[in-house]
């Protein structure tokens, strides 16, 4: 049996009940939220009578000795909620993004390995099962190594609320699905970006919710991405559009179930070379898939194993760091540096 406590009982926390319930051996044994009738209100709603209910957590980590702590707590609170964690010994699941800084990203893996616990990040477009399919398609060599990597996200939801009024809305708040996912499928890391934001007549957002951006991967590899969030009509997936060029063939996917391939002959018509269609694979029975509930069934096997999951902060924090280069690079218009340590 392991026992969790989440921290944050906010529309957020419903995903992660609604996952933890469908696992096994996994307890919820006490929540925080700074608004006690809220976690009493999750609580009802998650048939949760035994979890002990406070509105600190060192109190309630005392009181309750888990195993591990589910963070869902607004990203300027997740430096002290993983201090917290860690300071009594937990494991630590945080929802995205790991910080809501540079520094206090770093200084959260770091304490991660210094008090020896594993830390991972929900991020859950690496568990999109076409995602998987596209990681394995390309490592297979089947249309030769990745050079260049195109993700459009196009997508006009009326929040209201904090969003609407937060700086960098759309790199802050979203792109780090698409960064991640373009860094996972590819196998690079980020070197530099150069980005642009602007905030279009048609845009009912305060700031930041058109961005284009263009990064260096590393190994040859550049990817490229243009988003907005109010650019209503003809409306991509929310795991965005993608074409990925490849030494001799290219892939498609819609972002949902459209996905092919092509791969070029050795045979020339006029001005271009002659391609064929290529079979991309099915899911593998070893690829995790699953949302938030395969994100959690990861972090358990982790502390079970003694292994590191998929989405350890040490490798988060690279795809975090291509959020705040494409930031940087948009405050000060010039192309920046994307240096990390290695996972």
């Amino acid at each position: 049996m392991m026992n969790a406590v989440l921290v944050g009982c906010g529309a957020m926390s419903k995903a992660w009940l609604d996952a933890a319930r469908q696992i096994d051996g996994l307890a919820i044994v006490g929540l925080v939220d700074l608004d006690a009738e809220r976690a009493k209100a999750r609580a009802r709603e998650y048939g949760l009578d035994g979890a002990v209910i406070g509105t600190s957590l060192d109190a309630l980590l005392d009181q309750t000795k888990p195993d591990a702590v589910f963070d869902v707590v607004v990203p300027a609170a997740r430096r002290d909620v993983a201090f917290a964690a860690f300071a009594h010994n937990c494991h630590l699941l945080t929802e995205k993004p790991l910080a809501d800084t540079p520094e206090n990203a770093r200084a959260i893996v770091e304490a991660a390995r210094r008090a020896g616990r594993i830390h991972a990040v929900v991020q859950n477009r690496r568990y999109v099962a076409n995602v998987r399919r596209i990681r394995r398609f390309l490592d297979s060599g089947a249309i030769g190594k990745p050079t260049s990597i195109h993700a459009d996200f196009f997508v006009a939801p009326h929040f209201g609320g904090f969003r609407e009024e937060m700086a960098h809305v759309l790199l802050l708040d979203m792109a780090i699905h698409t960064f991640d996912a373009a860094r996972y499928m590819v196998g690079g890391d980020p070197a530099g970006v150069y980005c642009q934001e602007w905030e279009p007549a048609n845009s009912w957002y305060r700031q930041g919710s058109s961005a284009s951006a263009i990064f260096d991967l590393g190994g040859g590899k550049r990817f490229t991405y243009a988003g907005s969030w109010c650019a209503a009509g003809f409306r991509t997936s929310w795991e965005s559009t993608w074409r990925i060029v490849a030494e001799h063939g290219s892939l498609v996917w819609d972002g949902e179930d459209g996905l092919k391939a092509e791969v070029v002959l050795s045979v020339r018509d006029g001005l271009f070379d002659l391609t064929q269609p290529i079979i991309v694979p099915a899911l593998d029975p070893a690829d995790r898939v699953g949302g938030h509930l395969g994100i959690i069934k990861d972090f358990i096997h982790a502390i079970e194993t003694g292994t590191e999951p998929e989405t350890r902060g040490s490798d988060n924090i690279k795809s975090l760091a291509m959020v705040f280069g494409a930031i940087e690079s948009a405050e000060t218009g010039r192309q920046v540096a994307i240096v990390e340590e290695a996972s």
